[in-house]
């Protein structure tokens, strides 16, 4: 059997992929401002295929889909990454992110500790550490 593709699908440099990141990095730039950015752009030396698809797929496509809130899009991506474990520097970009929609510390701390029933409580301390971090950051103002 011969497969055929198309070399479209992947030219992250064609004016409909530019078009679709372009979208994706103005989405993650009012959630996340400039760090989601930076994340993109550290890919852009290694592995600009996969910042591509980080900025078009996960937040051109699918953070910006009318279902869900900001809030709880982020409260599902806190859950999840905490659940994970081994995430902590993705999980500190979403609970930055979490404070810039609009979440609580103790909203944030308490799906922490949510999730701490179903993916255990090592996992749970991690990720509560990494929210002191975060949060150490916003206080201080340097």
């Amino acid at each position: 059997m011969t497969r055929t593709t198309s070399t479209a699908q992947y030219d992250i440099n064609s004016p409909e992929s530019l078009a679709r990141r372009e979208h994706g990095l103005g989405v993650l730039s009012q959630i996340d401002g400039h760090q989601g950015e930076a994340v993109v752009d550290a890919l852009a030396d290694i592995n600009p295929a996969l910042g591509h698809h980080v900025a078009a797929f996960a937040f051109g496509d699918i953070y910006d889909r009318p279902g869900l809130d900001p809030r709880s899009r982020q409260l599902v991506t806190i859950g999840v990454l905490t659940a994970l474990g081994g995430c902590e520097p993705q999980l500190k970009v979403h609970i930055g992110a979490a404070l810039n929609v609009g979440l609580t510390r103790e909203e944030i701390t308490e799906a922490i500790l949510h999730a701490a029933v179903y993916c255990g409580f090592p996992r749970a301390v991690n990720a509560t550490f990494a929210a002191r971090e975060v949060f150490a950051t916003r206080d201080d103002p340097a």
